[in-house]
């Protein structure tokens, strides 16, 4: 039955309109979602080449929003493409770290997608519509370069179907305690008894939906697919009825913040071409065991090694704020010996602390290490902590 509907679904979403703007050499990609933004007076920046709100009444209200209550993000730019086929199975384990012969129909994992070199082209969401039919959910800014890297992997004898699906897709979450109780005002699906990282196919506000219990914020809440025609009627739908409940529009500025006192890596920051899976902290999404693919060569040759650096989450130990690409040193060394640098640097608005993630040495990464951070002319003195920064209650 699930697998009769996801094919209803997909049918629907493959022939309808797509409202998304296409790039050219000067104009930003927009989501159908875009004109609704500028309505609400959202502040507009360039996203990875999208033209994207990164905040509407402000970024701290925004994250206690959604840590409180419930935040809607326009989350349209994330790309999607999609597998199918009776060899689908065989090129998602040849691309990706996880095990994704592990899933069930209407299940879905993070995972990486690798290089020979056991490093990071991306990280992505890996959903199993049917034993032939995948979808990936992929950053916005590497969507076209994931497809050709994926596309470069077919040849070798596994010829499964690969469409750059993005699109056909706009992308709503909502997230935060009272997501669900906003949600289900619009729709029969069962999304109460959902598991997390389980999906379902069910109408939102009258419209055949995806609908995932997955997120980015450390917060319960679900992530929705449809076709970009019914954006504005969805996001203005929720957004009026979730109003009274403390539902806020929430832009990516937010989003950052959020998932870094989640602690959730940031393609780009935490994660890119020169960072490997052991180097993350991301083990639990690499399965040496399930078989050969692209990057386990060299992931069992680091293992054996061992790494030289880790990344760890830090809090400042002052006033001072750790921006991306700040300098971090060892307590008591001199300045000029760098051991690492900031890759994420934030105030954490619900936290109310000063907080961080960079690499260090692999052999200074416990909890209670002292570090400092080169902040203009100061070494500003800061802690090696346990992440996630934040979780909440369950």
């Amino acid at each position: 039955m699930l697998r009769s509907l996801f094919a209803i679904f997909f049918e629907h979403i493959s022939f309808s309109s797509n409202p998304v703007t296409a790039p050219t050499t000067t104009q930003l990609r927009k989501t159908a979602l875009n004109s609704a933004h500028r309505r609400l007076g959202a502040k507009m920046v360039d996203f990875g080449g999208w033209d994207m709100p990164v905040e509407y009444t402000g970024l701290v209200s925004e994250h206690l929003a959604t840590r409180q209550a419930a935040g809607l993000f326009d989350v349209s730019h994330m790309g999607e493409i999609e597998v199918r086929g009776p060899r689908a199975v065989d090129l998602v384990q040849r691309v990706t770290s996880n095990n994704a012969a592990k899933l069930v129909d209407g299940q879905a994992q993070y995972s990486g997608l690798l290089t020979a070199a056991g490093t990071f082209v991306d990280d992505l969401l890996v959903h199993r519509i049917s034993p032939t039919h995948y979808l990936l959910c992929v950053n916005a800014s590497n969507q076209d370069g994931d497809f050709d890297y994926i596309r470069e992997q077919n040849i070798f004898g596994v010829q499964a179907e690969l469409e750059n699906a993005g699109a056909r897709y706009s992308q709503l979450a909502i997230q935060g305690p009272k997501a669900l109780g906003i949600l289900e005002r619009f729709t029969r699906a069962s999304i109460a008894v959902l598991k997390y990282y389980h999906f379902l196919l069910g109408d939102v506000d009258g419209v055949p939906c995806l609908i995932a219990r997955t997120g980015y914020t450390g917060e319960d809440g679900f992530e929705i697919y449809f076709s970009p025609e019914h954006s504005e009627k969805i996001w203005s739908d929720l957004l009026e009825a979730g109003g009274p409940a403390g539902l806020a529009p929430c832009g990516l500025g937010a989003r950052n913040t959020l998932r870094l006192e989640a602690g959730m890596c940031l393609y780009g920051h935490e994660i890119d071409d020169t960072t490997t899976v052991w180097e993350a902290n991301l083990a639990w999404i690499c399965k040496l065991d399930k078989g050969d693919f692209i990057g386990r060569d060299a992931l069992v040759t680091q293992r054996q090694s061992g790494v030289r650096r880790i990344l760890a989450g830090f809090e400042m130990q002052s006033r001072l704020i750790a921006r991306d690409g700040y300098p971090v040193t060892l307590a008591g060394h001199a300045a000029d010996e760098v051991a690492g640098r900031v890759t994420s640097g934030s105030p954490a608005p619900f936290l109310k602390k000063n907080i961080g993630m960079a690499y260090v040495p692999a052999n200074s990464n416990a909890p209670g290490t002292k570090i400092e951070i080169g902040i203009r002319t100061n070494q500003a003195p800061a802690m090696i902590v346990p992440t996630p920064f934040y979780k909440r209650a369950k």
